[in-house]
């Protein structure tokens, strides 16, 4: 192997983790601004329900960037992604249960 050859290799491996760090960096930045804007949302004058949906989607945007790119899923299979949904879809159940079973709610048993 020459000495030019070698130069180029890392050279190519320097520039590809310049590159991961600058996908780091602005990854944080954007979860450092959604942290700013959920704070700032909370001072505004808005009604429960609107201050709670615009919360859980700031959220949402918030856990999908640092599973995609803290957690390397944005490069899986699409197996990590069906295990991924089927999650997803037992914990929304799991959290419409008591809806469902809560005494004066729709009653499923009353």
């Amino acid at each position: 192997m020459t000495s030019d050859h070698a130069a180029g290799i890392t050279s190519d491996h320097a520039a590809d983790i310049d590159r991961h760090v600058r996908v780091y960096i602005t990854v944080f930045v954007a979860l450092m601004a959604l942290t700013v804007i959920t704070v700032a949302v909370s001072y505004l004058d808005l009604s429960p329900a609107m201050a709670v949906t615009v919360a859980l989607f700031v959220a949402t945007v918030k856990g999908s960037l640092v599973a995609c790119y803290f957690m390397h899923l944005i490069s899986e299979k699409r197996l990590i992604y069906a295990v991924l949904l089927l999650t997803v879809i037992k914990f929304a159940v799991l959290l419409a249960l008591p809806a469902f079973t809560h005494a004066g709610g729709y009653g499923l048993f009353e």
